[in-house]
């Protein structure tokens, strides 16, 4: 596997962007790259490198890029930092999250590319509508772009910023409406949604420490909160309280268009250092209302244990090791694959533990006990040999084409 250093890469940076008034809460402005020039999307490039459905990993020093069918390691791109991935949403592209903002690697030629978004404190990226929404919590501003443009190098901008910096998130639908989350470094309280001229649509303070979204079919958006989800449905907010009123803290959640259903982690200890959650939610928002699912006995997950399958399946890594298959209506488990030997969600949420990566009916699984990767047909149950790694494996995303 051949090594690429970019630690001396000097990347093009995305032009500032339309100062926003300080007078409103949520501020929406459209602008475009201020860069004509015809510098390629690509520079580094890796010769003659082209990887198959690539999947990206990192590890502690870089990014290790994959055949997506073969799952043998291509090439590693050297990065310093603690680094997070994400798809970008388009078929060639993933998002790197540095200690200076989010960096663009194009993931099927093995390279770094020029573009590149500057900011304090790079968070949460949302795929949805053809859109991507890049959040800063440093700053609480989203950045909303089309990800097929990243192919002809800089794209086209939307920004908007919070009132107050945040750890926050926001998500675009596909009339232009943006939901984002409302809060300050102290508390997060709901969310606001404007159109797509920054005229307010709806607000809502019912969802305390507001944490991650994910969207289910028809466009409706859920939020977790520490007292159930907050949809935004319709053009309003809708609260889906959880089981116990005082703490019943949803902080991921998995969506899927193929279903009305969001899959959600459930955690119910407030005073816990480190919640090790046994139950998970699955939240009908036809119904607005929620069902708690226990896991097999002595079985909990992490946050990287959650996905969906191509018929809005849920899916859980376990800590058993299985890869479990859920009927989000009725949630029974229809399988339970084993893929990984037992292991233990770490204290630190930085450290390496188990991950998935989901694509249509491939699910990949991450095992850094043994600095392998093997992937799971959902369908079939067929899980691949290991294919070993020569490095410690840590976040697993890919490319993900969002249309």
């Amino acid at each position: 596997m051949t090594t690429i250093s970019i630690r001396d890469h000097k990347v093009r940076r995305l032009s500032t962007l339309v100062a926003l008034t300080a007078s409103t809460a949520l501020a929406l402005s459209a602008c475009s790259s201020g860069d004509d020039s015809d510098t390629p999307a690509s520079s580094e490039a890796a010769a003659d490198v082209t990887i198959t459905e690539p999947v990206a990993v990192t590890y502690d020093g870089g990014v290790a890029l994959l055949d997506g069918e073969s799952l043998e390691p291509i090439q590693q791109v050297e990065m310093d930092g603690f680094l997070r991935v994400n798809p970008a949403g388009d078929d060639n592209h993933v998002m790197v999250s540095t200690d200076n903002g989010f960096s663009v690697l194009d993931a099927t030629h093995a390279s770094l590319t020029d573009v590149s978004f500057d900011g304090s404190e790079p968070g949460h990226v949302v795929l949805h509508g053809g859109k991507t929404v890049l959040y800063f919590d440093g700053d609480g501003r989203a950045v909303s772009f089309d990800p097929h443009e990243l192919a002809e190098g800089e794209p086209q901008n939307r920004e908007y910023t919070s009132a107050e910096p945040h750890h926050g998130v926001a998500v675009e639908l596909a009339d232009g409406t943006m939901i984002s989350s409302v809060g300050n470094e102290e508390t997060r309280s709901g969310a606001r949604a404007v159109d797509a001229d920054g005229n307010e649509i709806a607000t809502s303070s019912e969802c305390p420490g507001i944490h991650g979204e994910a969207v289910a079919a028809d466009e409706v958006v859920g939020f977790g909160c520490q007292d159930g989800v907050l949809l935004f449905k319709d053009g309003e907010f809708v609260k889906v309280p959880g089981s116990n009123p005082e703490y019943a803290y949803t902080g991921t959640q998995a969506g899927s268009e193929a279903s009305p259903i969001l899959l959600g982690d459930y955690k119910v200890d407030p005073d816990a250092e480190r919640e090790f959650p046994t139950q998970f939610a699955l939240v009908d928002t036809v119904t607005e209302q929620q069902r708690v699912v226990p896991m097999p006995e002595g079985v909990s997950y992490s946050f990287r244990s959650l996905g969906r399958g191509p018929d809005g399946e849920a899916l859980i890594l376990g800590t058993d090791g299985q890869l479990h298959v859920i009927d989000p209506a009725t949630g029974a488990f229809t399988q339970s694959i084993p893929v990984v030997d037992e292991w233990q969600e770490p204290m630190d949420w930085q450290d390496p533990r188990p991950a998935i990566f989901v694509r249509e009916a491939t699910v990949y699984v991450t095992d850094p006990a043994t600095n392998s990767i093997k992937s799971v047909d959902i369908a079939s149950g067929e899980v691949s040999p290991a294919t070993s790694l020569d490095f410690t494996p840590n976040e697993i995303s890919g490319t993900l084409h969002e249309h």
